[in-house]
């Protein structure tokens, strides 16, 4: 078995967790079903944390025990952690800063605003100029 494949069978995701969970809550109510490696409680965004078992039989157990339970006060999701990773919300169509470009900068094109190269229009000093002048900056 891989250490990857253990991992995942040790590391439990807590979801639907209050924005003042602490750590020390989330490990008192977690402990009691096996050793902790690791307890991470996330802050920016809030509201879900992931516990680390040493061995995968109580990280099971975990999951059975307590999940639609309260921790914190509020009821939450317990399941055994899938380990991808979440893209950036801008690649999946939700908010946050889109790239600035879709394709590579070169030199040898012309700004659409005052015809000059070595820069694109929405970096060119006459278009924020005039976008200044409409008071939109």
């Amino acid at each position: 078995m891989s250490r990857r494949s253990t991992d995942l069978d040790t590391k439990i995701y807590v979801g639907d967790l209050p924005r003042e969970a602490s750590e020390k809550e989330i490990e008192r109510a977690f402990s009691y079903y096996g050793r902790l490696r690791n307890v991470w409680v996330a802050r920016n965004p809030a509201g879900f944390a992931f516990v680390e078992f040493e061995d995968p039989r109580d990280a099971d157990d975990a999951v059975r025990g307590l999940d639609g339970t309260s921790i914190c006060g509020s009821r939450v999701r317990v399941e055994h952690s899938n380990g991808k990773v979440r893209p950036k919300p801008w690649l999946r169509g939700g908010r946050g800063p889109p790239p600035r470009s879709r394709r590579p900068f070169n030199p040898d094109d012309r700004c659409y605003e005052c015809g000059e190269r070595g820069h694109y229009a929405y970096d060119c000093h006459r278009y924020s100029r005039r976008r200044r002048d409409r008071g939109l900056l």
